[in-house]
């Protein structure tokens, strides 16, 4: 019997997989993660994403392992503005947890069991002194010592390490020029890494599903700016506080998308990426929904949303031809670069109105209010050419219109050049809304 399910899964799945193919992504993987065993699927993961043409770099934290080394040595740990003082027995722990933790996650990355999802697969991991560092220096009077910050990344030899499809791996620390290592943060590395190589993602994997609002709800999508006000409102998750200022400052340097996705959901990586609503939280410099003018590219696509409305009778039926005509009377709302939904609006100057006609959203995102946006993209377009009302003919949705300003009105308050095109076997219902 036909799999229905994952034929649909693969169906939305492919324009992601097209789309991200060539593109870098910088993955950045907390401590955490590779410590409690998470990173065993997540490197199959991984391993699927460049066999698809992605290009990875990969950097990892090292934080609770140097934690429990500190503890077993019996050394202090001592913090300053949120950052670790690294003296000089602090930081030989910090090269044995960097060193430990990269060669665990080497050879995950190489496995190839037989029934494993990527068996046969050969991944190269490519590694090296591509990030130049500096002190940090003296802070309120506290010398950081080696904790550094980084001061240089190689951009052209990590993008021929991704073009010969290696996947790039980088630990969290530094050299400097003088031949010093210096401990650096992993979140504000992966965040200056993905700008200076103009990533198309910055993505943490992190302890929770991403950003949770006030009432406990799960938030899978928000601009930089709703992001920062979430993070001065505080009641954030501790790990999200920590990691959501630089998936801002990402966003705010130029990449396009960031995300924040749990180690503890088995493929949510995968999920984040190739799903429409995604797992975790992905935050964007503007808002991932907006309505522009329609082009005759997008002839397809409003095919697509309006034919299943057609054959139900809600909206008249149009030919392409038809579409080809008066695309320029039409609009187009994006999420996230895909559409879903469709309007158009004409006008009727001598009467001071505009029609609001062929308003369809696809069913996926009808709960989305998505409907209400372009609407009000219609009202808003209306008012700045000096109209004075808007009107609908509809047969099935009557209630919708009326819920929203509309109210019923005679075939006599058309605007003569509509009344003559009055369609008497529809027998639509007018509603007139007063701008």
């Amino acid at each position: 019997m036909l799999n229905r399910e994952f034929v649909l899964s693969f169906r939305e799945a492919a324009p992601y997989i097209n789309t991200f193919r060539g593109k870098t992504f910088v993955l950045a993987v907390s401590g955490e993660a590779v410590m409690e065993g998470g990173f065993h699927n997540l490197s199959q993961d991984i391993n699927l994403l460049v066999s698809l043409g992605v290009r990875v770099v990969l950097v990892h934290g090292i934080r609770p392992q140097i934690e429990a080394l500190l503890k077993r040595f019996g050394l202090n740990r001592l913090f300053h503005r949120d950052r670790r003082v690294t003296d000089a027995s602090t930081m030989e722990i910090v090269k044995q947890a960097s060193g430990a933790t990269r060669y665990g996650i080497e050879a995950q990355l190489s496995m190839g069991m037989p029934n494993s999802p990527m068996f046969g697969a050969h991944l190269r991991v490519a590694g090296g002194n591509f990030i130049t560092a500096q002190p940090l220096g003296v802070l309120d009077g506290v010398d950081m010592q080696y904790t550094g910050q980084v001061r240089r990344i190689d951009v052209e030899a990590i993008n021929t390490r991704l073009a010969a499809g290696e996947l790039v791996l980088l630990s969290p620390v530094g050299y400097s020029v003088t031949g010093e290592a210096f401990n650096l943060t992993m979140e504000e590395m992966a965040a200056q890494l993905a700008s200076a190589l103009k990533a198309e993602k910055l993505i943490f994997v992190i302890e929770g599903r991403g950003v949770t609002n006030e009432l406990g709800q799960h938030v899978s999508s928000l601009t930089a700016q709703q992001a920062e006000d979430l993070l001065q409102a505080g009641h954030l998750q501790r790990d999200v506080t920590a990691y959501l200022p630089y998936a801002i400052k990402a966003t705010r340097d130029g990449i396009p998308r960031a995300h924040l996705v749990s180690h503890h959901e088995d493929g949510s990586l995968l999920a984040e990426l190739f799903t429409n609503g995604g797992t975790g939280t992905m935050i964007a410099r503007d808002s991932l929904v907006k309505v522009r003018n329609a082009s005759v590219d997008d002839i397809g696509p409003i095919l697509n949303l309006i034919r299943p409305l057609e054959e139900q009778g809600i909206l008249v039926k149009r030919s392409r031809e038809h579409l080809e005509m008066e695309i320029s009377q039409y609009s187009v709302l994006e999420h996230d670069g895909k559409i879903y939904g469709c309007v158009a609006m004409h006008v009727f100057p001598e009467a001071g109105m505009a029609e609001l006609a062929c308003l369809a959203v696809a069913p996926e995102r009808r709960e989305g209010r998505f409907g209400e946006t372009l609407l009000k993209h219609v009202e808003y377009q209306a008012r700045t050419r000096g109209l004075k009302a808007l009107f609908v003919l509809t047969t099935q949705t009557a209630h919708w219109f009326v819920e929203r300003g509309f109210a019923e009105a005679g075939r006599g308050q058309l605007p003569l050049a509509r009344q003559a095109f009055y369609n008497n076997q529809r027998r639509s219902k007018i509603f007139v809304k007063e701008l």
